[in-house]
């Protein structure tokens, strides 16, 4: 056996996908399956705020591609959102203060409909998750996991939607985070009876040194019996 690394990369059938919105625009993205079985869910991710350098090869979201394929039978679906550039290339469109992109979380939505992807989940990382509190309320959403929600952009009003569907809503917030510590994030989503606040001790907002404790989290919404993952990995498997 193998420990598993922050660089890691465990077996999945990768391959690069294109997403296209109702106004017009082309995006960027990246689907990992599971090598030889069928995912038991989807996660679609949704990165932090493209303006400060959030994109969908941020670390948490590359390191989830990477690992939970292979480790917890999931698929991961990651994506960026209009005019954020990465690795994988640069979607179209530019910026537009989390308005405009309801339109590029309906079209990920679309495609793991069209793609007959099972169980999809949203999963946001900080404005990721404001993505995902005002524009994935969505009937086919099975539930949202939200990574160091700032609460910026999102209202009491997209709180209150996510109360009335019932949909399962986690918040992973990081003790020291610098926009929304655990006392008020439990405070703030109150309003939401069967949200779920999972504080992690002595974390800041980007998580860096905690993505074992966040992927545990993250796959424990979403898949319990499959959290916490291994640490290791069988050398003979492909792992690099």
């Amino acid at each position: 056996m193998a420990e598993i690394r922050a660089n890691t990369i465990l077996p999945a059938r990768r391959e690069p996908i294109t997403l296209e919105t109702a106004d017009g625009l082309k995006l960027v993205g990246e689907l990992a399956l599971p090598e030889s079985r069928p995912p038991v869910a989807t996660l679609v991710m949704l990165h932090p705020l493209p303006t400060h350098g959030g994109m969908m090869d941020s670390h948490l979201f590359r390191k989830a591609a990477y690992r939970l394929p292979a480790l917890a039978d999931l698929a991961v679906l990651r994506f960026n959102t209009r005019g954020t550039e990465s690795e994988a290339g640069r979607s179209e469109g530019s910026f537009d203060e989390g308005k405009s992109e309801k339109y590029d979380v309906a079209a990920a939505l679309d495609y793991v409909e069209f793609h007959d992807l099972p169980e999809p989940w949203l999963v946001g990382w900080s404005f990721g998750t404001d993505l995902a509190i005002r524009h994935g309320c969505d009937p086919s959403v099975r539930g949202a996991v939200l990574i160091s929600p700032p609460l910026r952009y999102s209202t009491v009003t997209d709180l209150e939607a996510w109360a009335t569907s019932g949909r399962p809503l986690v918040a992973i917030v990081p003790e020291l985070d610098d926009y929304l510590r655990p006392d008020e994030a439990r405070r703030r989503f109150a309003v939401v009876p069967q949200a779920k606040v999972v504080a992690v001790p002595g974390a800041k907002h980007l998580l860096v040194g905690y993505t074992e404790t966040v992927l545990d989290a993250v796959v424990g919404a979403i898949a319990p019996d499959r959290s916490p993952l291994p640490r290791e990995w069988p050398e003979t498997m492909g792992q690099r």
